[in-house]
């Protein structure tokens, strides 16, 4: 009888921490109910990177660059396929989710991030998968163009559809993360840019055309909608209630990708255009006017994003200690992806190391700028700051009711303006 007493009292301890492990799981899993698409910013900006780190992307290479730009896209791999599976499990575990996540006035938004960090894995594929595998690769990325071509321009449409009719969104909470449902599509020219060149001459010039609609598209719609000016109406919002809440202000670096991502699309799709057709003339004197038009037409549109990234400098550094952690941190990183990438593409088409070496630094720059936003998400996942109620984007946050807000007019300022 002692030793069975005994030997039960040698499994307790076991059985205890079996309990507590199996606790800690069930409740890691209850928390995946509040994984939200705006997780997806994590392999869009760790996708972005890897797409930075290419040595066909920067000036200025050192050996081994290739290699630490495919650990990192292979890292995207991996983490990709986590978030899938996770929100994945949280659709299936808890039913009626997917439905709100698709209609929530801020969760929805962030839809968009899942197509972006595939743009950023097809991309990818370019860069480190076709020059390392055979010419089975080039007829895939064709096919993945187009297939995401036409899933983006449906989600352009129907996101935008709802946005316009739901009563939740107001113009008072207009944020750049409303343009997250066009950035997908938009972003067909940059994949275009980056792959087209690999494709055979039938093949790339018919990528690029539609890589330059939906280019042209993406940035309009940024500049216009429903004959109101998307950035017009951010700049009104701001004007009329100030900045974003500090929470929200790392999003204003949002704004910086539409001109940032255009300017270095144009550029790589006139590199790209094919010695083939002779449309206009002899392929080679089109393909000079296409790289003149297209660099100097980028450093018109990229002051855009230059303004719009240090206005976002500014506020984020204004609220700095009040910021606490949220996955628009990753905006930190992949809307200025395109911003350095095109001072690099202008760095080289006017042969000017001085550009290059600037597009370098900011490299480096937004190297430590992942791993510090990486160091911050997983410090947020352990202290619960992220995946709990009423902490992520399924959370309406009315964007009137913070402490930075301006305060409203007086009647003598409403009768002045009457």
């Amino acid at each position: 009888m002692f030793e069975q007493q005994g030997s039960r009292s040698a499994k307790d301890p076991q059985d205890a921490g079996q309990d507590r492990k199996g606790g800690r799981v069930s409740d890691f899993l209850a928390r995946l109910e509040h994984f939200t698409w705006a997780n997806y910013t994590f392999p869009m900006a760790t996708g972005g990177l890897a797409l930075l780190l290419s040595e066909s992307t920067q000036g200025f290479t050192f050996r081994g660059l290739q290699t630490i730009g495919t650990i990192v896209y292979i890292f995207d791999l991996v983490i990709f396929s986590l978030v899938t599976s996770a929100i994945t499990y949280r659709f299936v575990k808890f039913p009626g989710t997917l439905r709100c996540s698709v209609t929530h006035p801020t969760e929805s938004l962030f839809l968009g991030t899942s197509m972006l960090s595939l743009a950023s894995i097809i991309t990818g594929i370019a860069k480190y998968g076709i020059p390392a595998c055979g010419p089975w690769l080039v007829t895939a990325f064709r096919v993945l163009f187009w297939i995401y071509f036409a899933i983006t321009f449906g989600i352009a449409v129907g996101q935008y559809t709802f946005l316009f009719v739901s009563p939740f969104l107001r113009i008072e909470d207009m944020t750049p993360a409303w343009d997250l449902p066009i950035f997908p599509f938009m972003l067909c020219g940059t994949v275009a840019a980056s792959g087209a060149t690999t494709q055979p001459a039938d093949q790339a010039l018919p990528m690029i055309m539609g890589g330059l609609m939906a280019q042209g598209l993406g940035m309009l719609v940024s500049i216009l909608i429903m004959y109101q000016h998307f950035f017009a109406c951010y700049i009104r919002r701001m004007i009329q209630w100030g900045f974003p809440s500090p929470n929200s202000r790392p999003g204003m670096f949002i704004a910086v990708g539409p001109p940032a991502f255009t300017s270095l699309a144009i550029i790589g799709m006139a590199n790209d255009y094919p010695d083939h057709y002779d449309f206009f003339g002899p392929d080679a004197t089109t393909v000079q006017i296409l790289r003149v038009l297209a660099t100097v037409t980028s450093i018109f549109i990229w002051s855009l994003s230059l303004w719009f990234f240090c206005i976002s400098v500014i506020a984020n550094i204004a609220v700095r200690k009040q910021i606490s952690f949220h996955l628009n941190w990753y905006a930190y990183v992949f809307p200025n992806v395109g911003f350095t990438i095109t001072v690099i593409s202008v760095g080289k088409m006017l042969h000017s190391n001085g550009v290059m070496a600037v597009g370098s630094a900011m490299t480096v720059m937004l190297v430590l700028m992942w791993i510090f936003v990486f160091t911050n998400y997983v410090k947020a996942v352990i202290g619960r700051e992220i995946w709990s109620e009423g902490k992520d984007e399924d959370v309406y946050v009315n964007e009137k009711c913070h402490a930075h807000v301006k305060p409203a007019k007086t009647g003598g300022d409403i009768a002045k303006e009457a």
